[in-house]
């Protein structure tokens, strides 16, 4: 990652105010830092929510609270929890797409 643009900044997450986001089922309230090429966000997922999208773009994603699921288009799952994280490059193939029954917090730069 190469991060351009971008001077030395903090965020305090809690003056961010959050932005609805329908998915196919759910909500997700994002609240975002957008700088240079990055953009830095907070996501809390509704229980029962499912991404509308297959999701190309790279990130890092930590989970903060919660369970996340992640699915891939060739069919592999993956469920991260509290404490892990997964990291993908901008790429297709491997596209992504969230879910989660319980609900969950997370951090995400892309």
């Amino acid at each position: 990652m190469k991060i351009e643009d971008v001077p030395f900044s903090t965020t305090d997450w809690n003056e961010i105010a959050p932005v609805e986001y329908k998915g196919e089922t759910g909500t997700s309230f994002w609240r975002t830092f957008e700088a240079g090429n990055i953009r830095v966000r907070t996501v809390e997922y509704s229980p029962g929510f499912k991404s509308d999208h297959w999701c190309g773009r790279g990130h890092v994603l930590l989970v903060l609270e919660g369970e996340l699921i992640l699915k891939l288009k060739d069919g592999q799952e993956f469920t991260l929890t509290s404490g892990t994280s997964f990291q993908v490059a901008d790429d297709d193939t491997n596209a992504h797409l969230a879910l989660t029954e319980k609900g969950a917090k997370v951090f995400i730069v892309d």
